[in-house]
């Protein structure tokens, strides 16, 4: 330990630039984790926020919810065997507001239920971002494809889907809309494993999420980014941990020499990689989690301590692993020969 810090202090610079390189990579790393939890919820927070369980749909829908039609003897059988069963459909479409506007919403529909909203026929309630677009309880929406009038009855929090505000509608006032009789899919909370039914599909909240194309493609995308600059993260200590062993190759062979053990040497570096590791990773948690505070409203970011947690430990053992990966070579050092080498 002594020695590990003795060396950081004699070399404080060339540590001081790897620490500043780790702190922007985990800081880049952790805003882009952000945007992606961000963008997350944004997209399916009205899935994401629903207990565990599974969603049925139609075997011939090819995997695409709004493709899919549920059986109503099919529905009937799952509602009265699964304990808080629910049908659902969900469907794109607007909403014109008392001012003529229209507000894109994902309007969604479901047989009783506790997890949504119970709603009567003419009234809807609205995620709360369309608060902010100037739309009040009490205020009469329309749309052009329903002869009556809606009535706002109240707002929901953060619950959205494909990056619109949902509207939870009365299921007749959803069938008028889009003329349709069958409700698209049947969702059975708290189950350990999926029902088999004729005809049906059954799909984990995971596996349906990831069902939901641009759901699907755009968190791909964006952790492909958080895991590569991961990645790079271990490489960069990988790397200098090579040079800084390379360049000490003559004084490992006189420390060797006068009895020092090897597996001290790699405490000494791995002593020094935690140091660095850990100030790095406090300051780029700081920087973050106060962007996270600040961050204006319309930006889909959303960082929690668990995944800044998680990020933090995969950085200090991928740290761990690039910095031992580079001291093979202490272990390979014969002290005579390395003294010939000579040393600075």
């Amino acid at each position: 330990m002594n020695l590990a810090w003795k060396e950081m202090k004699k070399n404080k610079v060339r540590f001081l630039i790897l620490g500043s390189i780790v702190f922007l990579v985990s800081l880049l790393t952790f805003i882009i984790s952000g945007l992606a939890n961000g963008l997350s919820q944004d997209n399916a927070s009205l899935i994401k926020d629903l207990p565990d369980g599974y969603f049925y749909m139609n075997a011939d829908a090819d995997e695409t919810f709004n493709l899919s039609k549920i059986d109503s003897s099919a529905q009937k059988k799952l509602l009265n065997d699964q304990k808080d069963a629910m049908a659902l459909s969900i469907q794109m479409g607007f909403l014109n507001d008392e001012q003529g506007k229209q507000q894109s919403v994902a309007f969604v529909t479901s047989t009783g239920s506790n997890l949504f909203k119970d709603v009567k026929a003419g009234e809807v309630w609205l995620d709360r971002s369309l608060e902010d677009k100037g739309i009040k309880v009490g205020d009469t929406l329309t749309n052009n494809q329903f002869s009556g009038e809606f009535i706002v009855k109240g707002f929901v929090e953060q619950t959205k889907f494909s990056h619109a505000p949902v509207a939870f509608i009365n299921i007749e006032n959803y069938k008028e809309i889009y003329r349709v009789e069958e409700m698209q899919l049947v969702f059975a909370p708290g189950e350990d494993q999926a029902e088999e039914v004729n005809g049906l599909q059954a799909f984990s909240k995971k596996q349906f999420l990831n069902s939901i194309p641009s759901y699907n493609a755009e968190q791909m995308s964006l952790n492909m980014i958080v895991w590569f600059l991961v990645v790079i993260s271990g490489m960069l200590f990988a790397i200098f941990f090579y040079m800084m062993n390379v360049q000490k190759i003559g004084l490992y062979g006189i420390l060797k020499a006068i009895g020092l053990k090897t597996s001290k040497l790699f405490r000494m570096m791995w002593t020094q990689m935690i140091f660095i590791t850990g100030a790095s990773l406090a300051l780029s948690i700081a920087f973050s989690q106060i962007f996270n505070m600040i961050a204006p409203k319309e930006m889909p970011f959303s960082l929690p301590m668990e995944t800044t947690a998680q990020l933090s430990v995969v950085f200090l053992i991928i740290g761990f692993i690039g910095a031992t990966l580079s001291g093979i070579q202490i272990k390979k050092v014969e002290p005579l020969h390395a003294i010939q080498q000579g040393e600075v």
